[in-house]
């Protein structure tokens, strides 16, 4: 990744001077299967809908600071309050501003690599200290006994279910006690549950857990990444906190009108979404069957796969056949793994095939 520069190392505060820009490390590709997005093209009907609502929309004015329009419409999916949410400019905001908020110098965020680099970035940022009890190296199964026994001395956690990048999903009792072990405001990252089974939300925790806040997008499974759109539903007095610190008018008037006619779509998400789910288990046992590969089972969009010489795979696979996927070969733990997001079932054929030539 690229490092600031001398000049600049001297001028910013000396707690960033070594930080460095997060890099999707993306390159023009025929076919992009890297970034977990849903490759799918909107339903026929929710693209009309959206453009109506982009077209009628003023530019002319600021946006609804609070997007109270989609917060509404958002409270209606869920079966909350207006109250329970706050919108963000994509997910990553309301991470950044969770830690901005909870965190900071003298406080310490509970962490479970391998999870979203983002996490630790955001925690430097905000001077934040972390505590990283790591996943099992073998399946990847959170340490429950060592996280119980850590929260009680952290400030905030983040848990990922399903877990980016290796597609698992935390029990709902966990979270609970987890909630019940942290003083502090415990947040479930669920970017990818509408790939999971049903009843892998932790949703239902919230009337119970008041410091519980979970994290949604439309990123995903409603297929808007370049929209940037993500939420946040907790309890009122949490969702106070969001709307005292955000950016002022960082979700724009295009993102609220789209973001609000595709949640009022949602049900013709849902094919989409089980074709995910389909080509997901289809492409698991394709790479499963072969012996040279380790593949991981996958609630989310996308299959954490491990192969010799992953990195040289992955430069190939670019090179030579114009295919797009994550290495993570330099991440503690995940030594000649690739992650592949599921694409359509022409990109899914694409990535087979190209896999079987490069590894025989």
């Amino acid at each position: 990744m690229a490092e600031l520069s001398a000049r600049m190392r001297s001028m910013v505060q000396p707690y960033l001077a070594g930080i460095e820009p997060y890099d999707p490390n993306f390159t023009p590709t025929r076919i992009n299967l890297s970034a977990n997005e849903n490759t799918y093209p909107l339903p026929a009907d929710v693209r009309e809908a959206v453009d109506a609502a982009l077209a009628a929309t003023p530019l002319n004015r600021y946006p609804d600071p609070m997007s109270n329009e989609l917060r509404d419409e958002l409270a209606a999916r869920h079966g909350v309050a207006r109250e329970n949410i706050c919108v963000g400019n994509g997910g990553d905001e309301l991470l950044f501003n969770f830690l901005l908020a909870f965190g900071g110098e003298g406080r310490q965020l509970l962490n479970c690599p391998p999870c979203f680099s983002e996490y630790e970035f955001f925690a430097s940022l905000t001077r934040t200290g972390v505590r990283n009890v790591r996943r099992d190296r073998k399946t990847f199964a959170l340490d429950e006994r060592a996280l119980l026994a850590a929260a009680p001395q952290a400030s905030l956690a983040i848990i990922t279910s399903p877990n980016n990048p290796t597609g698992d999903i935390v029990e709902r009792s966990f979270i609970e006690r987890l909630c019940h072990a942290c003083p502090g405001p415990v947040m479930v990252d669920e970017a990818y549950i509408e790939f999971a089974d049903a009843g892998a939300s932790t949703e239902e925790l919230l009337e119970d857990c008041p410091n519980l806040v979970v994290l949604h997008t439309l990123s995903k499974a409603f297929g808007a990444a370049g929209i940037r759109c993500g939420y946040v539903i907790a309890a009122p007095d949490v969702i106070e906190v969001f709307a005292a610190i955000r950016q002022i008018y960082s979700v724009n008037v295009l993102t609220q009108a789209a973001a609000a006619a595709m949640v009022r779509a949602r049900d013709a998400f849902s094919p989409v979404v089980e074709q995910i789910r389909s080509e997901r288990e289809r492409m698991y046992r394709a790479l499963a069957a072969d012996g040279r590969l380790t593949v991981w089972p996958s609630q989310g969009n996308f299959l954490l796969v491990r192969m010799e010489g992953a990195s040289r795979i992955r430069e190939r696979l670019r090179d030579e056949f114009s295919i797009l996927v994550r290495d993570f070969s330099y991440a503690p733990g995940l030594d000649d793994c690739l992650r592949i997001t599921v694409g359509t079932p022409e990109e899914n054929d694409e990535v087979l095939a190209a896999l079987a030539a490069l590894l025989d």
